[in-house]
């Protein structure tokens, strides 16, 4: 029994590795461990052998079972991974803009707007010191809400519309305020750094909204920081990403993480404040939440509020995109149509 065991075993490592598809790998498994398959054929005699017989051919029987289990994996995969690469090769396409690809009449397209902008705002904070941070899009209650001064009873969390995730503690990010958690956790003040990037929302889309769209915020933190300091910084950097001189207005906001708080509002650039779609006929776009740190802000963030104090501000780069090249509709700037980025290569 053992000699036939042995020679069913020599068989079938001969035989697995030639099998070429899914149907031949369920059939080939199915001769082996089936209820008529090789194997129970001869372990049919166990019940005449002898204890000593069984317990060695049993034992036997135990490892080559997981033998077959263990080889039918590793084929399988190795037939999967043939389909897959045998799949890219028969759709291969050089993406490089290369003459060939020119010839068959391909679009060049250019880097996204909102990558231009983005860019843009970079350098043009680097210019004045800051640094530039990012964070991680999937967050934990703490960094998205409860550092920002926002408590598991507070009506913001409401306002969020947040993507959570089954164990409820982790979430899609709902703003990039986290990254200004985790670089006041990472940096001793003083310091200044703008942190851009991807949010998520549960809300219903239209011209000027959108379930996953891009922020930037900042903070400055230091000593004697006033509102002057914020007004400054927010006028430089309008002028510099508008090339012109802007209407603002600044009014009274509340946000949980800045006191006092403002909205910054621009004057639309689409309609040059006449009233449309994106800024819902009212000729003022909502561009610019910002502040005073709130003290449990940096506390939560390790600084003490008594020795240090500072300004924060988050913007929408996709309204502000929308600004600059007077896109009426936001939807266009999550699209997948190459003739939309083919419109901003020469920039």
């Amino acid at each position: 029994m053992l000699e036939k065991l042995e020679e069913l075993q020599k068989e079938f490592r001969e035989s697995v590795g030639t099998l070429a598809d899914k149907n031949s790998l369920a059939d080939f498994k199915a001769d082996y461990l089936g209820k008529k398959g090789k194997l129970n054929d001869i372990l049919k005699g166990m019940r005449e052998a002898s204890a000593d017989v069984r317990k060695t051919v049993g034992a036997k029987a135990n490892e080559f079972k997981q033998e077959i289990q263990d080889s039918l994996s590793a084929q399988l995969l190795k037939i999967e991974t043939a389909a897959i690469n045998a799949k890219l090769e028969e759709n291969w396409q050089d993406i490089s803009f290369t003459d060939s690809v020119k010839a068959k009449g391909l679009l060049a397209a250019g880097y996204h707007p909102v990558t231009i902008i983005q860019r843009e705002i970079e350098d043009i904070f680097i210019s004045m010191g800051f640094d530039i941070l990012d964070g991680p899009h999937i967050e934990d209650d703490f960094h998205n809400f409860e550092a920002l001064n926002i408590p598991d009873t507070h009506p913001a969390r409401d306002m969020q519309d947040t993507f959570w995730f089954a164990d409820m503690k982790h979430l899609l990010r709902t703003h990039t305020s986290t990254i200004q958690v985790r670089g006041m956790e990472a940096n001793d003040p003083p310091f200044k750094f703008i942190g851009p990037g991807k949010v998520f929302r549960c809300e219903a889309t239209d011209a000027s909204h959108e379930m996953a769209f891009h922020q930037l915020e900042g903070m400055m933190v230091g000593k004697d920081i006033s509102v002057a300091n914020l007004i400054y910084f927010m006028k430089a950097l309008l002028s510099e990403i508008f090339r012109q001189d802007v209407n603002v207005r600044l009014r009274p906001g509340f946000f949980p993480f800045v006191e006092p708080g403002f909205e910054l509002d621009i004057e639309c650039l689409i309609c040059a404040g006449k009233g449309c779609s994106v800024c819902k006929q009212t000729g003022w776009v909502e561009l610019l939440p910002c502040g005073m740190i709130h003290p449990n802000v940096l506390k939560a963030g390790g600084i003490d509020p008594k020795k240090w104090n500072g300004f924060a501000f988050g913007l929408g780069l996709d309204r502000l995109v929308m600004m600059r090249y007077h896109i009426d509709d936001i939807r266009h700037l999550h699209g997948a149509d190459l003739r939309f980025a083919e419109q901003f290569k020469s920039y």
